[in-house]
C-alpha cells in the first residue's frame, strides 16, 4: 500500500481518534450567554418558576432549570430577577424627523426608538399610524432600516400618515392603495386609523376593507363628534374580532365617549366586546388614561388585553414616562405578574399576527427582559395628574436584542474590573 493510501485512511479516522482524546468538558456545547438563577415568566410556554436560560448565536438554545457555567462563555447572575420575553410595545410614535407642523409624521413630536425601548424592557416597538402608503417608504429608510429595536408598524389609512389636519381628508383614505403597500413592507401588522371627527362612519368602514384586504387587524383611536359616536356601535358592528381598541380607558369627554357613563358603570356592550374578540389596548399616552375611567372598569371586569404606551414627546415626560411604568401602574390596579407579562409580551404578539415574538421558546430570537420587582411607595400619576400609590415597580435591568446586551442598568453582563 501506497503512503498516499494510509494518509487518506488517516484523515478518514482522524475524527474518530480526537472524539476518543478530546475532553468531555469540550465536547458539550458553547454557549455565549447564560442568564442564570432567574425566575422565567414565559406566558406562552405556560412557564413561571426558576429556569437558566442559555442563548447561541443570537437564538435561545435552552431553558432548563439548572444549566452548567460551565458551557457558557459569559454568565450573567439573575438570582432574584424576572426573566421574560422582551417587551412588545403596540402602541408607540417613532416615525421622528424634523418637519414642522406634521404631529407623529416625519416630524419633531415622535421619538427615534432605540433611546426609548430597551432602558424599559422593550425590544418591538409599534408605530401606529405615523406613516400611510404614500410616504412609509421614507419611514421605513429613515426609522426602520436604522434603529436596533425592531420596529413594526400601522399604516395609517390616510396616505399622508399622522400629520395633522390632513388625518380628516376622507379624499386621502384609500383602501387600495394602503393594501398595496401593507402587502409590500414586511413590518406592517395593521391599518390604523386616528382622530377623525364628524359622524361619518366612512372612515372607519375604509379602513376595515384595508385591513380586510391584506388579512391584518385595525386599530382604532376612536375621534371626535358633537354629540358622540355610540362606542358600542364602533366595537359591536364596525369592528371584527381581532381589532384594536386603543386609549381603553380614556374617553369620557364631550366629544367621545369612554367605556364606563357619567356613573362609572361600564357601557352596554363593553363586556360584549371583548367576548367577541376586540382587543382593549391601554395606549396610555399624554391624554388617554384616566383613572375614573380605569378604576372602575377593571373593577367590573374590563382589564386591557394589551399594555402599550402611546409613547412621543407629549407623553414621556408626563404620568405615562415608559412600558414598564405603565405595565407597574396596571399592576397596582390588580393585574397580577404574570398577566401583565403577558399583556406586554405574548398577547400583542398574537394581535399583530407575529407569533415568532413574545415568547422564551428554544430556538427563537434571543430578545429577552431581565427585571427586577422593587417593592416600597412608588406613586403613578394618570394622564390628568391625579395620583395612585402603588407597592411595586418593575424596572429592567438587563436587555438582550438578538442576544446582544442593549441595555445594562448595573452592569451585570458587564466584566467586572480590576486594577
Amino acid at each position: 500500500m501506497t503512503r498516499k493510501y494510509f494518509h487518506h485512511r488517516f484523515l478518514l479516522i482522524l475524527p474518530l481518534i480526537l472524539l476518543i482524546v478530546m475532553p468531555v468538558q469540550s465536547l458539550a456545547q458553547n454557549y455565549d450567554l447564560l442568564l442564570k438563577g432567574g425566575h422565567v415568566i414565559d406566558p406562552k410556554n405556560e412557564i413561571d418558576a426558576p429556569r437558566d436560560v442559555a442563548i447561541k448565536d443570537g437564538i435561545i438554545a435552552r431553558v432548563a432549570q439548572d444549566i452548567s457555567e460551565e458551557s457558557a462563555e459569559r454568565v450573567v447572575d439573575a438570582s432574584g430577577l424576572y426573566i421574560t420575553p422582551g417587551l412588545i410595545d403596540i402602541h408607540s410614535h417613532n416615525y421622528h424627523g424634523t418637519v414642522p407642523n406634521r404631529s407623529w409624521s416625519n416630524s419633531f413630536g415622535s421619538l427615534p426608538p432605540d433611546g426609548f425601548t430597551f432602558r424599559s424592557g422593550v425590544t418591538t416597538t409599534v408605530d401606529v399610524g405615523g406613516a400611510g402608503w404614500r410616504n412609509f417608504q421614507h419611514f421605513k429608510e429613515q426609522v426602520i432600516d436604522r434603529s436596533r429595536t425592531r420596529v413594526l408598524a400601522f399604516i395609517n389609512i390616510v396616505g399622508d400618515g399622522m400629520s395633522g389636519m390632513p388625518e380628516q381628508n376622507l379624499n386621502d383614505m384609500d383602501p387600495r392603495m394602503t393594501s398595496i403597500a401593507a402587502n409590500r413592507f414586511s413590518e406592517v401588522v395593521g391599518v390604523k386609523i386616528a382622530h377623525y371627527s364628524g359622524h361619518d362612519w366612512e372612515p372607519y368602514h375604509r379602513t376595515v376593507e384595508a385591513a380586510e384586504r391584506s388579512g391584518i387587524p385595525v386599530m382604532v383611536d376612536f375621534g371626535g363628534a358633537q354629540p358622540p359616536l355610540p362606542l358600542d356601535q364602533l366595537l359591536l358592528e364596525v369592528l371584527r374580532p381581532g381589532d384594536i381598541y386603543t386609549h381603553a380607558f380614556g374617553g369620557g369627554v364631550a366629544v367621545r365617549q369612554a367605556v364606563t357613563d357619567d356613573d362609572g358603570n361600564l357601557r352596554d356592550g363593553m363586556m360584549e366586546a371583548q367576548e367577541r374578540g376586540i382587543i382593549f389596548d391601554i395606549g396610555h399616552g399624554g391624554g388617554s388614561f384616566f383613572y375614573d375611567v380605569a378604576v372602575p372598569a377593571t373593577e367590573q371586569g374590563l382589564w386591557p388585553n394589551t399594555i402599550s404606551t402611546d409613547l412621543h414627546t407629549g407623553s414621556m415626560n408626563d404620568g405615562m414616562k415608559d412600558m414598564l411604568n405603565v405595565v407597574s401602574k396596571i399592576m397596582n390596579l390588580g393585574m397580577p405578574l404574570q398577566k401583565a407579562i403577558e399583556a406586554s409580551t405574548w398577547k400583542p404578539a398574537q394581535v399583530i399576527q407575529r407569533e415568532d415574538l413574545g415568547h422564551l421558546s428554544e430556538g427563537a430570537e434571543a430578545d429577552i427582559a431581565v427585571l427586577r420587582l422593587k417593592h416600597g411607595n412608588f406613586g403613578f400619576p394618570d394622564a390628568r395628574g391625579y395620583n395612585i400609590t402603588g407597592s411595586r415597580k418593575l424596572e429592567a435591568e438587563l436587555t438582550l436584542r438578538e442576544g446582544r446586551v442593549v441595555w445594562d442598568l448595573n452592569g451585570i453582563a458587564a466584566t467586572p474590573f480590576q486594577e
